[in-house]
């Protein structure tokens, strides 16, 4: 049911027995892929609070903005500082021969691109895990979100998960396996789908 490259259709964390066994993500490159609220951040939350990645290991541009510039900044202002910055580090933790995941959309191919080349540069795998929440579940839980994103914003970023981020543009991308995130249509929490996951090349 899961697949690498080829045509084969993404497996979802729950397929196969995996509600028993967690599945294995090979040490690498991980990027988180979905629409803002469809719950990247909530999930890679729980992956550092149940110790299956470190909190090193997560790399996010909008922490890094936040970290470097405080809360508010404009980002227009400040990308190119943010992007190199998280380029450091995701190069540093690929050289070492560990796992970094990207919390963020990951939805159009060019930001994709540049995190692909520096995989190919360490010559190391890229798992992607897609959140696809149907577009109801995600203006839901835009709403219940402390910072909103309006709804426009999120159909727009609905409609490019589905246009550039399917199954096989990721895989034709050069992307080596996607995994298809259970939510809240599956009647699970992050802390739950997060179980779904074990991840090498994790340490520190």
């Amino acid at each position: 049911m899961w697949h690498g490259r080829g045509v084969r259709p993404a497996r979802t964390a729950v397929d196969d027995g995996a509600m028993e066994t967690p599945v294995p993500v090979p040490a690498g490159l991980v990027l988180l892929v979905g629409a803002p609220a469809a719950g990247k951040s909530t999930f890679a939350g729980e992956l550092v609070a149940q110790g299956r990645l470190p909190a090193e290991a997560v790399v996010s541009s909008d922490a890094i903005a936040e970290e470097l510039f405080g809360p508010g900044v404009d980002r227009c202002t400040v990308d190119a500082q943010v992007f190199e910055e998280r380029d450091r580090r995701v190069a540093e933790r690929l050289h070492e021969g560990r796992t970094v995941l990207i919390d963020a959309t990951n939805v159009l191919p060019r930001g994709r691109e540049r995190l692909l080349a520096m995989a190919r540069k360490f010559g190391v795998p890229v798992t992607a895990l897609r959140f696809a929440p149907h577009e109801p579940v995600l203006l839901l839980q835009s709403r219940e979100r402390a910072k909103r994103v309006p709804d426009a914003e999120i159909s727009a970023y609905a409609t490019l998960l589905r246009d550039t981020a399917d199954t096989r543009h990721l895989l034709a991308e050069g992307i080596s396996t996607v995994y298809e995130v259970p939510g809240r249509a599956q009647g699970m929490g992050a802390a739950e789908a997060a179980r779904r996951f074990r991840f090498e090349g994790c340490e520190g």
